[in-house]
This record gives C-alpha cells, structure tokens and sequence, in this order.
C-alpha cells in the first residue's frame, strides 16, 4: 500500500522533468536550423508567413536582374574585342601589303586548298634551308651545330645535362618517344617504297637499324639520318627525315654500296715505335681482318727509331698477307700538318676515302663503316668526336691491377670525356681535300693546322656531320709541351694535358687528398675514443 502511495507521488514530478526536457530539445533545434540572415545572402521568408510569396517574387526578381546586367556587361565586352581584334586584322593586312611574303604563306579560310599548298612550300623551304641537300657556309666553328647519334638502346650526347652521362638511355619521354617514332616511321618508308607496289621486297624491322644522327636547328626543325642494313653486308640503305616543327617529312630514301669504298689511313709519326706497335694490334684485327678495304699510309719524320717503325710494319704484312701500305721518310722537323698533307697527295691511285689518324688512336670496324657512310665526294666531310681516355692509373688506382685495353674502352663520365675541342681525326675525299686546298704547312709542330682544315670546310658548301661515335678512342697517354711550341700552342697543349688526366671531381679527390686523410683518421681516433 505505501509501495502504491510513493509511486503516485513521483509520477507528476517525472512527467514534469519530460516535458521540460522535450522543450529544451525543440528550442536547440530551432537555434541550430533555423537560417541566418547577413549582409552577403538574403534570408528566406517563412513557409507559412503571409508574406512568402512576396518575398520570394522579390528575391527572384533580384537576381533576375543582376543577370541581366551581369549579360549586357559581357556583350559590351565581346563588342569591344570583336573591334579590336578587327583593328589588329587591318593593321596585319597593311603590313603585308607593304613587306610580301616571299612564300606567300597565308591561311585563308576562303581557299583552304591554296593555304595548305602554301604551308606544304614552307615546310619544304625549311628543308632547302637546313643543311640537307647542300651545305651551309659558316663563318666560324662556333657556329656549327653538331648531331648526336643514336642506337635502338643509347644517346651519345655532348650536351649530357644534369646526368653528365656521355652515353645514356634516354631519361626525358620526349626524347624516347621522338627517337622511337623516327625508327617507326623509317621502317615504315622501308617496307612501303615508291613505285611498284607488287615488287617482291624485304621486310624491314627495327633489329635492322644500325645508327642514326641528328640534329635541331632552332629556326629551322630537327634532321634525322638512319642507316640500316642492307641485303649484304657491305650494302646499306640510309633513311633521311626532317621535322621543320610540324610533321615528320621523308627527304630521301638511298640505297649505299660500301663494297667497293677503300680508306686510306694516313698516319704521321716520329719515333714513338712502342705506341705504333699498339697501334698496329688494332689496325691488324679492325681493318685488315674485319674490314679488308683498307690502305695504310704512315709518314716518318727523321731516323731515330724508323728501322723499328719499319720492321714492325714489314711483320704486319707478312703475318696478314697484308700489302696495302706506303712508307715515306721525311728528313725534317716533325709537321703533323705537313705528313697528312704529304700522305693525301702522294696517292695516285682513283678518288678515295682518306681518314687523317694519329698513332694514338683505336678504332672499330663499324666506325669504318661510319667514315665511309657520313663522306660523299663534292658534298659531305666526316668530323667525328672522339672519347677520350682518362689516365687508366688514375681511373683504376685503388683496383689491384689495370684491366686490360678492351675492358678500359667503355664510354662513362668516370672513365673519360667527348673530345669536342679536336679537330684531328676526320674522314674525307681526297677530292675534297685537295679542292679545299689542304693543310696550312706554314705550321709547325702540334696543334692549330686540324683547326685551320676544320674552318675550311666550314667556309665552302660542304655538308660538315660533326658527331660524337662510339667506335673512335684516342688512348691515353703522357703528354708533353716543349718549349719550341709558340706561347698559343703551349697554352693549347697544357689545357689538353690537364683535361685528359681525369674527371673534375677525380682530379678534386686528388688534390685534397691530405684533407680527406686527416679528416679518415680523426675518425678513427674519435670511435677509438667512444
């Protein structure tokens, strides 16, 4: 009964708690939902207030009407460009008018069949002004424009960037994509040649590709040369493209025959018998063996050690069946100028390939083929850049012994550099080189006659391919500058002295050396210590 009598009690004051607690909870949810007027958004009428449809007329009526100025401001605006751009027209057409077009390159939209004939004579106009069917005369080395070469897999770049790599995989997609659509549309214009299209024809791929080069002339596009294999092995066809900003267009598909094309190698020398016979290892396995079209030509200044030189020579040809040579013995002050000069003109046999070489020089067969592929008489002199070793001992000082020449001829920053500053080693025509007028023989002793040839070739309209090759090392070696040398050929031996020793951060390795040894050993003390 007491149990019935406090429950009846507590009953009203529960209910009371309940509704004090549910009017709480709707005056919060009022708070919280209920939109807020300001200064940027207009508020809302109520739903059921008697001014709702008002409100929301004038609201609309508002807006509407920011609209419409906001669309008369933008006509105004488009009115105003429209009168402009008209103007502009005008002032193009005055110009025109008063300095013409040569090529009369103009995009009508009224006779689109005339503009993209004229835009098809513009492209073409940038092929003649490039250097592809003839070259372009240069007042200065300077002015040059090299090429880089290229394989299915690696760059081989003078200008290495941040990577510094003279050999690489190309690191930009641009690049990759732009030398894997050249090889495509090369292979392309192989297996669908002009002419009969029901001739039996080989199959091309891109395992026929060889090498190609090229280069961009920022006025005028990029040229592309591709040489593939051709259906024997001294037969090749050679692809020519150019890109003048625009699509790639074909220049020339040729068809080369290498058979028949002998290179005489002209070598100067005065004494120096133990590099000659290094030489003659490379000669005897590269071109006598491997090439077989291959005439030596070797000029010796004086007598010391000649009776060596020849003997060596004499072996050569005995062990190889080998006869295709020359000797000549000059009683003079050495004259590198003088004995490639002397060498080409001593020839009287029929036009030929001459490759002006020095002693210490290592070749490959296939850059043979490069010096007979990248020469064309009356048209194309072969400038390549070579790699040039560092100083093996250097290089290799914390191995326990130097590798041999074949494993040390690798093309890495570490191990050596593109020697675009030398000019020696080059690949012409005899015709070429005595048309030019051949070497300046008033200069005597080493360096400055390669320059001088060099900027011949620069000043006439022959094509220059100037490239760096992956067959062509000029071997280290100890140089030394007499003092017979005039103060500019001292400066230019001591410059190519300090260049071939090692790399920049090589040669600052050795000259901090002390340095890095003592900071080594406060090392050790300081581990020793804890």
């Amino acid at each position: 009964m007491m149990l019935r009598r406090g429950f009846i009690i507590f009953l009203p004051r529960l209910v009371g708690l309940l509704v004090v607690a549910c009017c709480s909870v709707s005056i919060v949810y009022m708070l919280a939902c209920t939109p807020r007027g300001d200064n940027e958004q207009l508020a809302l009428p109520r739903v059921h207030s008697p001014t709702a449809k008002e409100g929301y007329e004038a609201i609309l009526q508002e807006r509407e009407e920011q609209h419409r100025n906001y669309i008369v401001s933008l006509k105004k605006q488009i009115a105003q460009l429209k009168a402009e751009l008209q103007g502009r027209s005008e002032q193009l057409k005055n110009v025109q008018d008063q300095f013409p077009d040569p090529l009369d390159v103009r995009l009508d939209p009224g006779n689109p069949g005339k503009a993209q004939a004229n835009l098809l004579a513009f492209l073409r106009s940038q092929i003649d002004r490039a250097e592809v069917h003839s070259g372009v005369k240069l007042s200065t080395e300077y002015a040059a424009v090299p090429f880089e070469s290229f394989t299915l897999q690696k760059v081989y770049q003078l200008e290495t960037g941040l990577t510094r790599h003279p050999e690489e995989k190309p690191v930009r997609k641009d690049k990759r994509d732009e030398l894997v659509e050249v090889i495509e549309l090369a292979v392309g214009s192989l297996n669908n040649p002009e002419g009969d299209s029901n001739a039996k024809h080989r199959v091309y791929t891109a395992s026929d590709f060889i090498e190609g080069i090229y280069r961009t002339e920022k006025d005028k596009g990029t040229l592309y040369e591709l040489t593939f294999k051709g259906d024997t092995k001294h037969q090749f066809k050679k692809i020519v493209l150019f890109r003048p900003f625009g699509p790639v267009m074909k220049v020339k598909n040729e068809n080369l025959n290498m058979a028949d094309t002998l290179i005489n190698v002209i070598v100067p020398l005065a004494k120096r018998a133990s590099k000659f016979r290094q030489f003659m290892q490379n000669f005897r396995e590269m071109g006598i063996q491997q090439d077989g079209r291959i005439h030596l030509t070797v000029v010796y200044f004086g007598k010391e050690q000649m009776n060596e030189v020849k003997s060596i020579l004499e072996n050569t040809s005995k062990s190889a069946n080998f006869k295709n040579f020359t000797f000549i013995q000059l009683n003079e002050e050495f004259s590198r100028g003088k004995g490639l000069d002397i060498g080409a003109r001593v020839w009287k046999g029929s036009n030929v390939v001459l490759f002006f070489c020095d002693v210490d020089i290592y070749f490959t067969a296939e850059f043979l083929n490069s010096c007979r592929l990248n020469t064309q008489p009356g048209k194309k002199v072969f400038y390549p850049v070579l790699f040039s070793q560092y100083n093996p001992s250097i290089i290799y000082g914390n191995q326990d012994s130097i590798p041999s020449l074949e494993q040390q001829l690798i093309i890495k920053k570490e191990t050596g550099f593109w020697r675009d500053f030398g000019f020696g080693m080059t690949c012409q025509y005899r015709s070429d080189f005595i048309n030019i007028g051949g070497f300046d023989l008033d200069i005597k002793g080493w360096g400055g006659e390669d320059v001088h040839l060099y900027r011949k070739y620069l000043h006439s309209n022959l094509i220059v391919i100037r490239t760096p090759v992956r067959g062509l090392f000029h071997l280290w070696h100890e140089k030394r500058c007499v003092d017979e040398l005039t103060p500019e050929q001292y400066k230019m031996c001591m410059q190519s002295k300090a260049m071939n020793e090692a790399s920049h951060g090589q040669l600052g390795m050795l000259v901090f050396r002390q340095e890095i040894e003592t900071h080594l050993h406060r090392q050790k003390l300081n581990s020793k210590k804890t």
